[in-house]
């Protein structure tokens, strides 16, 4: 702020006045008596202590979460993710041969003219020989895929398939598949012709991959021996 023009300076103070303010910034910032090193860390220091503290997936820190479940979900599991097919013998020899499920049932309703195809990573030879039973022990098994083929689409020239989530309005993303070794798995696929959307070197997130099954649904491969990398400081 300007002083009024009536105001005068000795020239002596002035020149002190100006030595000190030409000097102050380059003295050290700990030699200014209102530095406080400990003062200005402390709250980075406190912010980084509570993180360690609190794990990231604590209720602190995920408003809404719940951790003392409800004794009627006890014998809740996550059993299937369904997807609409287009051709259920390209579907069932992607899902078989190329990524190595078992069919662990197949219900067909006439009436309403579709079928399911239910697959997972299980021993089949454990499966009930009983038809309803079998049943019974496929809807019991966890982390199933089921794939709904609603009959006809596969020979009808105007159908044009389905979202896959992906593309506008954006919904549902994919799956992931763990494989023993992504980048073994991704050469195999690539010899097998399929499509890929992110190779494992493709992109920032590397030793991740993403591909394609017949009808466009998008699968995230990945191992257990980078995933813990890829997350990085996510974590």
């Amino acid at each position: 702020m300007a002083l009024p023009a009536s105001v005068s300076i000795p020239i002596s103070l002035s020149r002190l006045s100006l030595f000190r303010f030409i000097s102050t910034p380059l003295l050290a910032p700990s030699s200014l008596p209102f530095f406080n090193p400990t003062k200005t860390k402390a709250p980075d220091r406190f912010r980084l202590f509570s993180m360690a503290a609190e794990p990231k997936e604590s209720p602190s820190n995920n408003p809404g979460l719940h951790t003392t479940r409800d004794e009627a979900t006890k014998g809740y599991i996550m059993q299937q993710t369904m997807f609409r097919i287009k051709d259920p013998k390209v579907s069932l020899d992607f899902y078989s041969r190329v990524l190595g499920m078992s069919l662990l049932k197949r219900l067909d309703f006439p009436e309403m003219k579709f079928s399911l195809y239910f697959l997972g990573y299980e021993d089949t030879a454990s499966a009930p020989g009983n038809p309803e039973d079998r049943t019974v022990w496929t809807f019991g098994r966890p982390a199933t895929i089921e794939l709904t083929h609603n009959w006809g689409t596969e020979s009808d020239p105007e159908f044009k398939g389905y979202h896959n989530g992906n593309s506008e309005p954006r919904g549902f993303g994919h799956i992931g598949i763990t494989v023993d070794d992504t980048y073994k798995a991704c050469e195999r696929f690539e010899h097998l012709g399929v499509e890929f959307v992110k190779k494992p070197d493709d992109g920032k997130m590397k030793g991740i991959a993403f591909i394609k099954d017949p009808d466009g649904y998008w699968i995230e491969i990945f191992d257990l021996k980078t995933i813990g990398k890829v997350g990085g400081s996510a974590a």
